[in-house]
C-alpha cells in the first residue's frame, strides 16, 4: 500500500516544471519535502491531485496500485487522496457544514444517507479539538476567515474525510506558534498504519510537531537528496548553501 511516483515530469503552459521525480510513500509514513522557492514543491502537490493547468507529460503516479493520473479530480479524491491547499479558496453561499457533509454525502453508495446526528456529533468533536468555535458551521467556507481559520479549517475536513494518502502543501505558512501546535495536534491524530503523508514546508519548525520519517530535498523539479529529519535541521541551519553540488547537478 503506497503512493508511488514514477519519473514524473509536468508543464504549465509548455514550461518543464517537473523534470523526473521520483517518490514512493508507503501507508503509514510520513515523507516531507522541502526546497528553495521554484523548485517544484507546490506543482506536485497539485499534479497529483490533477490540477488541469498542469500537463503530465512523462511517468506515473499510483495510489495502492490504482493509477491516479487517468482519474479525474473528484475521483483520486473518493479514492482516498486530500490536498490541503497552501491557499484555500473562498466558497461563497455555501456554509460549512453543508460543505463537509456533501462531500461525506458523495462517498457513500449510492442511495445510502449520512446520519445527521452522527455526521454534527462527529464534527463538533473534531471542531473542538482544532479550537474551531461551532458557530463556524453557519458561515460560509473560509469567507472572511484568517488565514490561520483557513488553515485549521483544511485540517478539519481531512479529519472529517479520513483519506488514506494527505498531502500537504505549506499548511503552517501564516500561522502563528499556538494554530501551528493546534494544527499539528490534529494531523498527528491521524497517523496511521493505513495513512500516508506528504508534508511540503519551507521551514523545519513544522516538524518539530509533525515528526517525518523521511526528508527531501526537492530543486528544479527533481529530488536532490534525501534523509531523517536531521536533514530539515541541517537545511534550517545551513541553508541550500551545503547542498551546492547536487543543486548545481540539478540544475
Amino acid at each position: 500500500m503506497s503512493l508511488i511516483i514514477k519519473n514524473l515530469h509536468a508543464a504549465i503552459d509548455g514550461n518543464p516544471i517537473l523534470k523526473g521525480l521520483s517518490l514512493e510513500i508507503p501507508a503509514g509514513e510520513v515523507h516531507a519535502i522541502m526546497g528553495p522557492n521554484g523548485s517544484g514543491k507546490s506543482t506536485l502537490s497539485k499534479v497529483v491531485a490533477g490540477h488541469d493547468d498542469y500537463e503530465v507529460t512523462e511517468g506515473s503516479v499510483t495510489m495502492d496500485g490504482e493509477n491516479l493520473l487517468e482519474l479525474e479530480i473528484d475521483e483520486r479524491s473518493r479514492a482516498g487522496l486530500f490536498l490541503a491547499f497552501q491557499y484555500p479558496a473562498e466558497v461563497p453561499g455555501v456554509t460549512m457544514a453543508n460543505f463537509i457533509r456533501a462531500a461525506l454525502q458523495a462517498r457513500l453508495p449510492e442511495g445510502e444517507e449520512l446520519d445527521a446526528v452522527s455526521y454534527y456529533k462527529n464534527l463538533y468533536e473534531k471542531m473542538d479539538q482544532l479550537g474551531i468555535d461551532r458557530q463556524f458551521t453557519s458561515r460560509f467556507v473560509n469567507e472572511g476567515f484568517s488565514g490561520g481559520e483557513k488553515k485549521r479549517n483544511e485540517v478539519l475536513q481531512m479529519m472529517m474525510l479520513e483519506p488514506s494518502y494527505c498531502l500537504m502543501d505549506e499548511t503552517d505558512s501564516g500561522l502563528d506558534i499556538d494554530a501551528l501546535k493546534v494544527v499539528a495536534d490534529g494531523v498527528n491524530s491521524m497517523r496511521s498504519p493505513d495513512r500516508g503523508f506528504l508534508v511540503i514546508t519551507h521551514y523545519q519548525r513544522l516538524l518539530d510537531y509533525i515528526e517525518p520519517d523521511h526528508v527531501h530535498v526537492l530543486a528544479d523539479g527533481q529530488i536532490v537528496r534525501s534523509g531523517t529529519k536531521e536533514l530539515a535541521r541541517e537545511l534550517e541551519n545551513k541553508g541550500y548553501d551545503f547542498l551546492k553540488e547536487e543543486l548545481e547537478v540539478a540544475g
